[in-house]
């Protein structure tokens, strides 16, 4: 069977496949102990990790502007992974360390805060050029790459499953100095992933016809195309001022009026300004304008349903410690545990979800792009529906059935392979070559968005006898912690489902 054949699939993406499990093993696993971390051995409140968290999570979407801009750029999409790795390996050295000497606060927190940075900047690299090297491996509108992005997908969610049985199993025992062990899983899981893509990069990253992918930058080997109409883009000083201008006045906007942190400010402002500039880029034709407004468009909804979703590592977190009964046959469940059943739910459901779209394809009837995300965050609405009415009348500390928490991640991650993989094979086929890695990154700023604005939202986990307010909405109970979330990924599922026609317009041909 050949690789270009309707059913089969290049070499290539099994070796993405394992190398982005690896990474993703390192990030899951120290993800899944991290509020725990930050609760019960540097004893900080709730709402202070859950800033963190955001904060963190956050930056590790933002990033992938700055390492998709370099490797667009400058570096080629190989090298960009390669110190992607490099960093995010000593980043997770740091955060063993900084477990290791818990009880030292100042020598703890500065090892942490390097550690993230490192984990952050190291993610930036790594994480746009893995998911567009996927997209490489195929012809133009080849009907295989939905396919083969839930394909990747599932090799991300075996790392994430793996991730919090091993760092949660060896960290999250209630003794606050084994967390190092935790990190320390997590750091040798980021090494399997840069050993095996330095010895193995050379033999499966090629294209269709046999050549090297991501050896050289995009933009350098645009530039040398001369017979092509669309050139690099050329942006003036006085367009580089305007644009800083206007970045420094929308985060004077989010930080001095709307009372955000300096790096909530940051992001928001970036994910505002950052597409904007793109868009205004003389370069584009009329097509290339529309089909990145389509990306756009649909970041903008993602935010809702990544803010939600992404709950996993830190309200759902809390309340799988403190209101969640863990006990199966005289054996108490690991909270950090919980968040591996999304990992295996994508597992089982993922091959047969690859399966679903080409087949709806050779019927025509397979949805289009920002129908299937509508469907994943009208889904996404309904776990959060379930969990609401499984919570509804319990009164605070009363330990509820584990059933709850397990149907709302079987319902959420139906919703997730719905939208994630086929969001990141929309920005593949919509994107100019030219722009690829930068717009995969633009699509990370906004889960960067989404992430930050998670934090926020756990923020408002309830606690006995507080009512928070969250845009006029009293939250008093687990109940309307939960409800939130279903009336704010519920609405942004309609209007969705309502753009949807005009959005297929504009894509002009893809699906």
């Amino acid at each position: 069977m050949t690789q270009n054949s309707s059913t089969s699939h290049p070499k290539g993406l099994y070796f993405i496949f394992v190398t982005a499990m690896s990474e993703r093993l390192s990030y899951y696993g120290m993800r899944a102990i991290f509020t725990l971390y930050l609760v019960k051995a540097l004893m900080m409140d709730k709402e202070l990790a859950s800033m963190i968290y955001g904060n963190y999570t956050g930056l590790v979407y933002l990033t992938p502007l700055i390492g998709g801009y370099i490797a667009d750029r400058y570096w080629g999409m190989r090298r960009s992974i390669f110190w992607g790795a490099v960093m995010m390996l000593f980043g997770q050295l740091f955060m063993f360390f900084s477990a290791l000497y818990y009880e030292n606060a100042e020598l703890t927190r500065w090892l942490m805060y390097g550690g993230l940075g490192m984990l952050i900047f190291g993610n930036g690299f790594f994480k746009p050029c893995v998911s567009s090297l996927v997209g490489q491996l195929y012809e133009p509108n080849d009907k295989r790459l939905d396919s083969a992005y839930t394909i990747f997908y599932m090799g991300v969610n075996v790392g994430a499953l793996i991730a919090p049985l091993i760092c949660g199993w060896l960290g999250d025992t209630g003794n606050p100095a084994d967390f190092k062990w935790g990190f320390l899983a997590a750091t040798i899981g980021m090494s399997g992933s840069l050993i095996l893509y330095v010895f193995l990069k050379d033999r499966y990253l090629i294209d269709p016809k046999g050549v090297p992918l991501g050896v050289e930058a995009a933009g350098k080997a645009v530039k040398k195309e001369t017979t092509e109409k669309s050139e690099l883009p050329k942006r003036s000083v006085a367009e580089f001022v305007l644009w800083s201008v206007a970045a420094v006045g929308l985060f004077a906007v989010f930080h001095y009026l709307a009372r955000f942190d300096l790096i909530g400010a940051f992001i928001f402002a970036s994910c505002l300004v950052v597409p904007a500039f793109v868009l205004t880029d003389r370069s584009l034709a009329k097509i290339e304008r529309e089909r990145i407004w389509v990306i756009f468009i649909m970041a903008f909804f993602v935010i809702f349903f990544w803010s939600a979703f992404e709950q996993a590592g830190a309200s759902l977190t809390y309340f799988a410690d403190e209101q969640t009964n863990r006990n199966i046959l005289g054996w108490t469940m690991p909270a950090s545990f919980f968040q591996s059943f999304n990992a295996v739910f994508v597992v089982l459901f993922a091959p047969l979800v690859a399966l679903l779209w080409p087949a709806l394809a050779k019927r025509n009837i397979d949805p289009a792009s920002p129908t299937k995300q509508a469907i994943g965050m009208f889904l996404l609405s309904v776990g959060y529906l379930v969990i609401a009415f499984g919570v509804k009348g319990a009164a605070p500390g009363m330990k509820v059935s584990m059933l709850w928490l397990v149907g709302l991640y079987f319902i959420h991650t139906l919703g997730e392979l719905s939208l994630s993989p086929i969001g990141l094979s929309m920005v593949n086929k919509l994107s100019p070559v030219r722009f690829a890695s930068l717009l995969m990154g633009i699509w990370y700023l906004a889960n960067a968005t989404a992430n930050k604005f998670a934090g926020m939202l756990s923020g408002l986990y309830p606690e006995a006898g507080v009512t928070k307010h969250f845009l006029g909405y009293g939250i008093n109970t687990l109940f309307d912690f939960f409800m939130l979330f279903v009336i704010m990924s519920g609405v942004a599922s309609v209007v969705l489902f309502i753009l949807s026609k005009t959005l297929q317009k504009m894509m002009n041909g893809v699906r």
